[in-house]
């Protein structure tokens, strides 16, 4: 089998068979007849978590819309489709999403298994979309998790980090197509953040901040505005002014594949991403954490990242911080909390980065900082279990649909079990 590795290039799947079926008969007959099995979409994850010791399947040619419901607002897709095409076709039908991630890239059903998100104090993470989902279990039955028919189960099954079986299908609501503008200040400097942290997550739809920590300031805040709302808009934001041209997150690289700033307005799906569908946005190979801190500790641990930044700086391409909405998904870290996440852009150098991060966690120890699932991280499994109250539901809901475990790889054995 040809060598696979990660989006990153920084994991070499251990995988001995590697499949790509075009249609569910296909998952199905490959599901029964495999030892173990795990999914991937679009890639994206930087960890082992979508990784096996024996079958992997890639949903890409998977790709279709199924069904569109204008009256209901949803839309049925297959499981490896990816945002960006799904987001051309509904704004083709004058409907969009809530919100996107950082990439219009990723695959919907693997975003969604890890509970990705983007940005916005009101915006959820994306598996806040999903009303039902089907599955194809380890012995081939297809079976429905649905917001409508079995709530509490569709609350566990949203976020499923790949361990309840083959995302076959996934329903999602829709809401009307809407415009949004996006603005860049730069240079904000870091005093005015204990005063203003949370005015400036409010002062727009979606916000992201950015820092190489090389300075006492956040380099950039990115904010993406209703258009319908730009009365808003700031002339600067303390002490942070416009930039004079679009910009990309890292300091010195062009911004060509980054979405149009400078207020210009644009489809949704064309500005909630940084970076745009049609270019390549990484800035070379790299590595990604996040965590996730409920708000209530969103300077503190700021600060106490701040202090640190003589150690991180020279590893870190950028540090992002955004917000999420709280959310009812047992495996979520915004479960039932509204959170702030620090997401690090690292320089491909995991021998470094892996000395770093345990330090890192143990400097946020103390504001329940959760690991993002598809990310690099060093915290042990005792801690990262304790996080998640309906654990023992979820380690339950797995056992009734994957009694023998099919679905489980190292990561979940060690993380889950």
């Amino acid at each position: 089998m040809k060598q696979q590795k990660n989006w990153a290039g920084n994991l070499i799947y251990q995988a001995k068979h590697w499949h790509e079926p075009s249609n569910v008969e296909e998952i199905q007959q490959i599901v029964k007849e495999a030892t173990h099995v795990r999914v991937v979409g679009s890639r994206h994850s930087f960890n082992n978590i979508a990784d096996s010791d024996d079958t992997i399947l890639s949903l890409g040619n998977l790709n279709r819309v199924l069904a569109f419901d204008k009256e209901k607002q949803t839309v049925t897709i297959e499981g490896g489709m990816r945002y960006g095409e799904l987001s051309s076709y509904l704004e083709e039908r004058g409907f969009a999403l809530p919100n996107l991630a950082s990439l219009p890239h990723i695959s919907v059903a693997g975003a969604c298994a890890t509970a990705t998100h983007g940005s916005g104090d009101q915006n959820q993470c994306l598996s806040s979309s999903i009303r039902a989902m089907k599955v194809a279990r380890a012995n081939g039955e297809i079976v429905e998790f649905s917001q409508d028919k079995n709530r509490e189960e569709w609350q566990g099954a949203a976020v499923h980090l790949g361990a309840l079986g083959v995302i076959i299908e996934l329903t999602l609501a829709v809401i009307p197509s809407y415009q949004v503008s996006q603005y860049v200040y730069e240079h904000l400097p870091f005093v005015q953040l204990p005063g203003h942290l949370d005015e400036i997550f409010s002062s727009a739809y979606s916000v992201s901040l950015f820092t190489d920590w090389k300075q006492d300031a956040i380099n950039q805040v990115w904010l993406k505005q209703l258009s319908a709302d730009k009365s808003s808009v700031r002339s600067e934001l303390y002490g942070a002014l416009p930039a004079k041209a679009n910009a990309h997150p890292i300091q010195g690289i062009e911004s060509i594949n980054c979405t149009e700033q400078m207020g210009v307005d644009g489809s949704w799906f064309d500005r909630l991403p940084h970076f745009r569908l049609d270019f390549m946005p990484s800035s070379g190979s790299e590595l990604q954490s996040e965590y996730l801190i409920p708000r209530q500790y969103a300077m503190e641990s700021l600060q106490v990242i701040g202090e640190m930044r003589a150690k991180i700086s020279p590893l870190l391409h950028v540090n992002e911080i955004r917000s999420v909405a709280k959310d009812d998904f047992w495996l979520s870290p915004s479960y039932h909390q509204d959170v702030i996440g620090l997401h690090f852009t690292w320089k491909d150098n995991w021998k470094a980065v892996q000395q770093v991060l345990p330090q890192i966690e143990a400097a946020i120890e103390p504001f329940q900082a959760r690991p993002h699932w598809a990310k690099v991280f060093t915290m042990p499994k005792e801690k990262v279990q304790s996080f998640y109250e309906k654990l023992p539901e979820f380690r339950q809901l797995l056992i009734e649909n994957d009694p023998e475990g099919k679905f489980r790889n190292k990561f979940i054995n060690h993380y889950i079990f």
